[in-house]
C-alpha cells in the first residue's frame, strides 16, 4: 500500500526558507518519478516540480532559481527546498507519485496517481 506523508510546513516571513519532505513507502521509490504540488485557498493544485533520477528534474517557471526538489533513495523520501519565499507562495503543498515511469516536464495533475495528505506553507510579507 503507498503512503506518502508530507512534514516541514510552516509559517514564515517574505524571503525566508522552508523545506519539504515526503517520507513514502509501499513501492520502488527509486524507479519512480516523484512530484510537488500546491493548492492555494480558491485556486486549483498547480504543479511545483518533480523529479525522476537524480538529474531529471522538472520546475514551474514561478518557481524557477528559488525551489530545489531533491530525492534520496535511501530514505524513500522527496524533499522541495523552498529559498527566498513569497507570500503568493501560502498554500497547501502535497506530495505526488506518478503513473508509470516517467516524469511529464509539464507537471500535469493527471499524471500522477497517489498523493500525500499535504503540508501547510504560509508566507507573510
Amino acid at each position: 500500500q503507498v503512503h506518502l506523508v508530507e512534514s516541514g510546513g510552516g509559517s514564515v516571513q517574505a524571503g525566508g526558507s522552508l523545506r519539504l519532505s515526503c517520507a513514502t513507502s509501499g513501492f520502488r521509490f527509486s524507479w519512480k518519478c516523484m512530484g510537488w504540488f500546491r493548492q492555494a485557498p480558491g485556486k486549483e493544485r498547480e504543479g511545483v516540480a518533480s523529479i525522476y533520477t537524480g538529474t531529471s528534474t522538472y520546475y514551474a517557471d514561478f518557481v524557477k532559481g528559488r525551489f530545489t526538489i531533491s530525492r534520496d533513495n535511501t530514505q524513500n523520501t522527496v524533499y522541495l527546498q523552498m529559498n527566498n519565499l513569497k507570500p503568493e507562495d501560502t498554500g497547501m503543498y502535497y506530495c505526488a507519485l506518478a503513473h508509470g515511469n516517467w516524469c511529464d516536464p509539464q507537471l500535469r495533475e493527471l499524471n500522477f496517481r497517489y498523493w500525500g495528505q499535504g503540508t501547510q506553507v504560509t508566507v507573510s510579507s
